[in-house]
């Protein structure tokens, strides 16, 4: 029997063994065998497309040479090109949908995160020898992980340019050691905190792969917020000033100690609190998250932080001109009526210490004034230090008065060099581009209503921390890894939803 090179027949219950299973309804996908050819979908034939002759509707043919016989393929007809189409065929000609897996890595993952954010040792003092509990949680979670990936892709981890950038600034931390002022404080920031943040930042990347796994740690990052705002307010009610004489201070150490550092995680999770708000659909939930967000805001304002109140504008503009794109002229009247409402209600000295940012004479302290010389001394170490810094951890040795840099962006520069800045504002910005191009796909899409929102947010809290980051040293702690990898596992989400549609819709019914 003669067949047509590139045509198989089709076995009675091959559409039965290839369809799948709904994905929402389980944790993880199912893989996506991907089809022969760069950039092509394989297709096979309709029924009809060879017409049959029996005996009994035409005579048998007459024998031909076997040299003159000569086959005609018939024309393949395409499917219908709509703009839907051609958004999801992307992800079909170039994504395979995640695999299941991962289900313990991701165990480890939520444990760690609720360690690092909750800090229980601290708020309970019976649990005080449990210092090092995420450290251990980290390694076990790392254990588990790696012979998981390995069997799952065949792989240490997936490859999206996210991760090739945070390997590149590890590189150069570990280059900038070996110039390295104090190469012992180096290692020391580097073991510490900063390859932690790496590696869980990977860990994540991978892990992470359906609506439910990032929900879920969505909401323990909200949790905590939603804790330490709501002391915050307590403490500055109740006159607890233990920074300066009038600022608050996190009720958890760490990256929450700081009343600048907490700010900037305020900044980060407002916009989460409140696109989380508009995507749940009870009652209930939208009351939580909305008494969320306004604590959040609160919080925010009795840190008495400038880079904190500069980041929430920015987060606020933001989220106002893609969320009102239908009623901007309107925004552009009520936004200026909102603004001059929350001066008003600000507390005391709140208007006085923003000024400061432009008449530094105004700040009784005198920081905003050492802030300029500091960002001018980590300007001037960055650009004679530009190939491998100083060293991390390193800027206190050459800084005024032993202080850090307070700005994310010369820290990087000047401790690990310009190339390092240059990766991490990448970093920073690259997934920023792959979250609009989710926001324009799905702005029209009513089943995509929570990728739209999601992406919205994430890029509202990219941009926040970028604004307040350049107030505060705080390129090695877990702010942005956390963000970037929620951003990162979104985007790898979509595509695979996507290439789940467009597979479904190249197979014949």
């Amino acid at each position: 029997m003669l067949t047509l090179a590139g045509f198989r027949p089709r076995s009675s219950n091959e559409d039965q063994d290839s369809e799948m299973p709904n994905i929402d309804d389980l944790w993880d996908y199912q893989p996506l065998v991907r089809r022969p050819g760069k950039g092509t979908v394989e297709t096979e034939p309709a029924e009809d497309a060879w017409p049959a002759h029996s005996s009994a509707q035409s005579p048998a043919p007459t024998p031909v040479p076997h040299d003159t016989r000569v086959f005609i393929a018939p024309p393949v007809v395409a499917p219908p090109v709509t703009p839907r189409s051609i958004a999801t065929s992307v992800g079909a000609r170039s994504r395979a949908i995640l695999r299941r897996g991962h289900t313990l890595s991701y165990v480890g993952l939520f444990l760690f995160t609720l360690v690092l954010y909750f800090r229980p040792y601290e708020l309970f003092s019976a649990l005080s020898s449990l210092d090092k509990l995420a450290y251990w949680l980290a390694i076990a979670t790392i254990a588990v992980f790696i012979p998981s990936q390995l069997a799952l892709e065949g792989n240490l981890t997936a490859f999206p340019r996210s991760v090739k950038l945070v390997l590149f600034i590890t590189l150069a931390g570990l280059l900038s050691m070996i110039t390295a002022i104090n190469k012992q404080e180096a290692w020391a920031e580097f073991n510490d905190v900063f390859i932690k943040a790496v590696l869980m930042f990977i860990v994540m990347v991978n892990v992470v792969r359906t609506e439910r796994r990032l929900t879920l740690l969505l909401y323990v990052t909200l949790a905590v917020t939603f804790l330490l705002s709501f002391n915050a307010l307590s403490d500055y009610r109740t006159g607890n000033f233990t920074v300066e004489g009038y600022r608050i201070k996190g009720l958890l150490g760490g990256m929450f100690g700081n009343p600048n550092d907490l700010a900037l995680h305020f900044v980060t999770m407002a916009p989460l609190a409140l696109t989380m708000m508009v995507i749940s659909r009870r009652l209930i939930v939208k009351i939580v998250f909305l008494i969320t967000t306004i604590l959040i805001v609160a919080g925010n304002v009795v840190t008495y932080s400038r880079g904190g109140f500069l980041g929430l504008m920015v987060t606020a503009l933001v989220l106002a001109w893609k969320l009102g794109r239908h009623h901007r002229a309107m925004l552009a009247i009520v936004g200026p009526v909102v603004l001059v409402a929350f001066m008003v209600l600000a507390p005391g000295n709140y208007g006085r210490r923003l000024l400061s940012i432009f008449v530094p004479g105004l700040d009784t302290m005198g920081s905003a004034s050492s802030r300029q010389e500091i960002l001018n001394r980590s300007i001037i170490v960055s650009l004679r230090n530009p190939i491998t810094g100083i060293g991390m951890g390193n800027f206190h040795t050459v800084s005024l008065r032993e202080t850090v840099t307070h700005n994310a962006f010369t820290q990087i520069s000047a401790e690990m060099g310009i190339a390092a800045l240059i990766a991490y504002m990448m970093f920073l910005t690259g997934p920023i581009m792959r979250l609009r191009r989710i926001e324009r796909n799905t702005m029209e899409s009513p089943p995509d209503r929570r990728y739209y929102y999601q992406s919205i947010g994430l890029q509202a809290s990219l941009v926040g921390y970028m604004v307040s980051a350049f107030f505060a040293a705080v390129a090695y702690q877990w702010y942005a890894y956390y963000l970037v990898a929620f951003a990162v596992c979104l985007s790898r989400m979509y595509d695979s939803d996507h290439a789940h549609e467009a597979s479904q819709k190249v197979r014949p019914s």
